[in-house]
């Protein structure tokens, strides 16, 4: 780079760091490849469960590593490699510091091995795309910390006045992943590969959603977003198509997406203004999201002719087309009516692809197309080969997402069917349903397979044309400015003007409908409606100081980063706090768990390590044929001591909230040892190796001890008491067991893992009952078990086939 301290208005030549550009490229490539291989595996093993050769490769420790190695790793990679291009250029600046960018790059790396190594092993948080283990959740904020320092430091010392739109996404980018990921991943560690969240039962399931809905909208589409408008313009060699529009998007966008991760949680035991509030901000974000896919799309008027002959061009129109597709389907299953149809079906699973492929592996694809070439100071290899990859991503993709659509909604209308008087499921057999939409879970394998062949496509090209050229950092003359034509905006300035504060007016009123009393409510909606409509009347007369305010806002980053944080934070603050002050025991008016005695909360950790919640729910929702099937709805109070909660987000098992005593632990038995032999036609794997594995003893009073931390009421027990009766339970189902001619060890992980089975949907009535006593274990529990069916439903279950 050039000599230091130039002078102000003197022009520079500055060599950008595209190295780690190179660098983040092709780890996404690599990591998307394995990623995506993992993903046929997982969708193979649906079909075909002699796949599951191994506990190591069973598809409950390989769903997680496919999440997180594409989320992550792929489009983690192409993501930083994104930023880390346009950054300079949009700045003008080289990136402020190399030491960091490197910093950034092997960090991360090492990050996405430890959880490859890590998740098949069983080591697991058991949350959603929140599995990896303390150590490396630590890991991963801190490089999350270095990337940040390097990109602000870099605006600090821009020579473009102005922050581009792109910028804007990745400054709501880095500040919320940082807010998101740090509270969701609040645990208490037990040992080096355990902890457990802070949060449990409906507090953890609100703070998991805001996190897993939201680490899509500010993971996997804000930084998306900035990189489309910067690389689709440039592609196209034409203007954003509307400034005004990137503004809206923008700011509605990032305000809107915090508060819709209840509808994740429709017909739980959430509470119902959390499940309205998130329904009725999803449907708000059809609005955001189509603007900023019209004003992608819509960039290209006069330069349509380039979707004919130029491969990138076909890959970004084909990607903010996914993005407008998913972002409308999206609020679409937010809708109550239809989150009972597609909730814990494949309908979701093709959603989510539909995102993840469709939107951002053709962004990946397109931008990586475009890059390779700059990179390396040549021509593409081979255009034509391009061409074969996208038709064959696409149809990859389209033949997924539809199998996908097809299968959930099948699968959905079959498990919510009733007879017409609605006292009687008319497939009253899990499996049937399942076995129903195999045929659509093999064109999943196909379609995925194409898009994965795709991908090796992509590899041998850019490989190729790498090895036509040669590595090249960009070299431009720019003119330095000082920090006199940059940042001039004081903090305070940023906040106490007429925009910001008509918002917070109007949000104030806003929230004073949702939570003051009748009446008062209605009166503080009429109010904010007033006040909107004559702060719009204003603005239209005269926009000028809003218009001055906001370029001098663009000037200006830390005000500007300062606000957005506002924006972002606001609606997690509103919906968790609340959350987290009523959800606890004492003011359960209705039912409050039995607490695990020490070997069901061993087998409990034995559930979550193979990952049986990516398969089973724990939530029976306030739906008819849910109760029908599976037992009366859930309430708040049945999983107050959860850590994690259990809810689910798919079944392709039945639910087991309320799997307690519904068979006797011979059945559990032989259904882990040979699922087929008590379910016939199920696709679950068998689980030999709990039969010889111990589960771990040594840890138990560490594990108890962190959960009266958590405020779960344990009695005080020495940690001898502790290990004792945890083996003296495991004998008493050993004894069971061994009346029906099956062998067991008292201290094997089967034994765990039935003790917590049957112990689920256990629960306390302290109103009705009152009379607690000790447990042979040492635990508070009810004199006798409370879990009444309805008579109806006693009968449904009696009449139903022993089928899991």
């Amino acid at each position: 780079m050039s000599a230091a301290s130039p002078s102000l208005g003197s022009k520079i030549t500055i060599e950008f760091d595209d190295r780690v550009v190179r660098q983040f490229m092709w780890a996404s490539i690599v990591w998307g490849l394995v990623g995506m291989l993992v993903g046929v595996l997982v969708a193979a093993q649906l079909n075909f469960h002699q796949l599951n050769v191994t506990s190591w490769l069973s598809f409950g420790r390989l769903r997680p590593l496919h999440t997180n190695a594409v989320i992550f790793a792929f489009v983690g990679n192409m993501m930083f490699a994104g930023i880390y291009y346009s950054t300079q250029r949009l700045c003008k600046a080289r990136m402020a510091s190399d030491l960091l960018s490197k910093l950034h790059f092997w960090g991360w790396q090492t990050i996405i091995v430890g959880a490859a190594v890590t998740l098949p092993l069983g080591f697991t948080r058991g949350q959603e795309y929140a599995e990896l283990i303390w150590p490396i959740n630590i890991a991963v904020a801190l490089i999350w910390v270095v990337f940040a320092v390097n990109f602000f430091w870099t605006l600090a010392k821009r020579n473009e006045p102005s922050l581009y739109v792109a910028l804007w996404f990745y400054i709501a980018t880095i500040i919320t992943v940082a807010m998101l990921y740090i509270v969701n991943h609040i645990s208490i560690p037990t040992g080096w590969t355990h902890s457990y969240t802070i949060f449990a039962g409906v507090q953890n399931a609100l703070v998991q959603w805001w996190y897993g809905h939201n680490a899509v909208a500010f993971f996997l589409t804000t930084p998306i977003l900035g990189i489309m408008y910067y690389f689709l313009p440039k592609a196209v060699e034409r203007p954003v198509y509307s400034y005004r529009l990137s503004i809206v998007h923008f700011w509605s966008l990032v305000f809107i997406y915090i508060w819709a991760g209840p509808h994740h949680l429709l017909n739980t035991s959430l509470p119902k203004w959390l499940q309205m509030l998130g329904m009725f901000f999803s449907l708000m974000l059809w609005a955001p999201s189509w603007g900023g896919m019209l004003n992608g799309l819509l960039t290209l008027r006069g330069a349509w002719d380039k979707l004919r002959t130029d491969p990138v061009v076909k890959f970004f129109v084909a990607a903010v087309t996914f993005y407008g597709m998913a972002t409308f389907e999206g609020p679409l299953m937010s809708i109550q009516a239809v989150n009972s149809l597609s909730h814990y079906s494949d309908w979701t699973i093709g959603h989510v692809h539909s995102g993840a492929l469709g939107w951002n592996g053709l962004m990946a694809a397109g931008m990586f197309y475009w890059l390779t070439p700059r990179l390396y100071g040549t021509r593409l290899h081979s255009v034509t080969m391009a061409n074969f990859h996208f038709w064959t991503a696409l149809v990859g993709i389209l033949l997924y997402v539809a199998s996908m659509w097809v299968s959930g909604i099948m699968q959905g209308l079959m498990l919510n069917a009733t007879n017409a008087e609605g006292t009687a499921l008319v497939y009253p057999n899990f499996i049937e349903t399942l076995n129903a939409i195999r045929p659509m879970m093999a064109f999943r394998i196909i379609g995925g397979s194409m898009y994965l062949a795709g991908m090796g496509l992509m590899t041998w090209n850019l490989w190729k044309t790498a090895r036509s050229g040669r590595a090249v950092n960009e070299q431009r003359e720019i003119t330095v400015i000082t920090a006199t034509a940059r940042d001039a905006m004081p903090l305070k300035e940023g906040f106490f003007n007429d925009p910001v504060v008509h918002v917070f007016a109007f949000l104030v009123l806003l929230l004073g409908w949702l939570f003051l009393p009748a009446d008062a409510n209605i009166v503080s909606l009429i109010c904010a409606l007033s006040f909107a409509a004559l702060v719009f009347s204003r603005f239209a007369r005269d926009h000028s100081r809003w218009s001055g305010w906001y370029e001098r806002l663009l000037e200006s980053w830390l005000p500007f980063t300062v606000l957005t944080f506002v924006a972002v934070a606001l609606g997690g603050l509103i919906q968790i706090i609340p959350t987290v002050m009523v959800n606890r025991a004492r003011n359960m008016e209705d039912r409050i768990q039995q607490v695990y005695t020490p070997l069901e909360l061993a087998g409990r950790d034995i559930y979550v390590s193979e990952g049986c919640y990516n398969c089973h729910s724990q939530m029976i929702r306030t739906l008819l044929p849910d109760v029908l099937r599976y037992g009366d709805y859930s309430r708040m109070g049945e999983s107050i001591y959860d850590h994690p909660f259990q809810w689910g987000s798919k079944r392709t098992g039945p639910d087991l909230a309320r799997e307690g005593d519904k068979y006797p632990h011979s059945w559990h038995y032989n259904h882990m040892r040979d699922p087929r032999s008590t379910s016939a036609g199920s696709n679950m794997p068998a689980y030999p190796h709990l039969f010889t594995e111990k589960f771990d003893q040594k840890t138990l009073p560490t594990k108890i001890a962190a959960m009266v931390r958590l405020g779960v009421p344990y009695p005080v027990m020495t940690d001898v008491e502790i290990k004792e009766a945890a083996i003296k339970q495991g004998i008493d189902i050993v004894t069971k067991l061994k009346a029906e001619k099956l062998v067991a060890a008292p201290d094997t992980q089967i034994v765990a893992l039935i003790a917590y089975l049957q112990k689920l949907g256990k629960y306390e009535t302290p109103e009705i009952e009152g009379r607690l006593l000790t447990s042979p274990q040492g635990i508070r529990a009810p004199l006798a078990p409370v879990n009444p069916d309805s008579e109806r439903n006693a009968a449904i279950k009696a009449a139903e086939p022993a089928a899991e």
